[in-house]
């Protein structure tokens, strides 16, 4: 279980779909039984101290009104797509519930920048974008002839790296089925490779709460 701060306040944590029952239970002894209302990403309990935590559900993972849905939905195998880009490279698999059932890796090297001034900077831009343009393009290839049969058996598609590469990937015509499934979630993760692709599976399944402290904001 890893946690990060959040923008606006408060605390973000990363939980393992068969701990939530528990967690919950521990935010539960903390703070008091809270009230439990259903929300667009999943749940939200409010304490009688005024703590809140906000349940968002793995991708894929349908709505539920309740703390024990919710569980048993987090933990119910999914099959998802993974879209994994960078500048260097790009790693795309499909995930049967923690299973990595199809994958490919494709890395690339990009120019990296040189000192300012001259044509020779300029050339070395050009190059550099005419080689990051080629990952993009080879990712939506890829995505296009491993993730696009897949579609229709798909609960989601989550993505991760660089948020504006996989937004220029998902803008071909030709993913739009897939484009159709992302999910909010965006993983960080470091320059696609296969052990980061296997890294990304649990990463894709895992309860994300936003924890805020009574009266703290945090």
């Amino acid at each position: 279980m890893r946690s990060w701060p959040a923008a606006g306040g408060g605390r973000w944590v990363e939980v393992e779909p068969a701990r939530i029952t528990r967690w919950v239970d521990g935010f539960t002894t903390r703070h008091g039984t809270p009230d439990v209302s259903p929300q667009p990403y999943g749940l939200l309990l409010t304490a009688p101290d005024g703590a809140t935590a906000e349940l968002h559900a793995p991708p894929g993972a349908p709505p539920t009104p309740d703390v024990p849905g919710f569980a048993a939905a987090a933990t119910t195998s999914r099959r998802v797509g993974l879209l994994l880009v960078r500048k260097g490279g790009v790693a795309i698999g499909v995930a049967d519930g923690d299973t990595l059932t199809a994958s490919k890796v494709d890395t690339r090297y990009v120019q990296g920048r040189t000192a300012a001034g001259g044509w020779s900077q300029q050339r070395f831009a050009r190059r550099r974008d005419n080689q990051a343009k080629a990952v993009l393009d080879e990712a939506a290839d890829l995505a296009v002839r491993l993730l696009l049969p897949e579609a229709s058996r798909l609960t989601a598609l989550v993505t991760g790296g660089d948020r504006r590469a996989i937004d220029t990937v998902l803008a071909d015509r030709r993913l739009a089925p897939l484009a159709a499934l992302r999910a909010e979630r965006l993983l960080d993760v470091p320059e696609p490779r296969h052990a980061v692709l296997l890294a990304a599976i649990p990463a894709a399944h895992a309860v994300h709460v936003l924890v805020r402290d009574p009266d703290s904001g945090t």
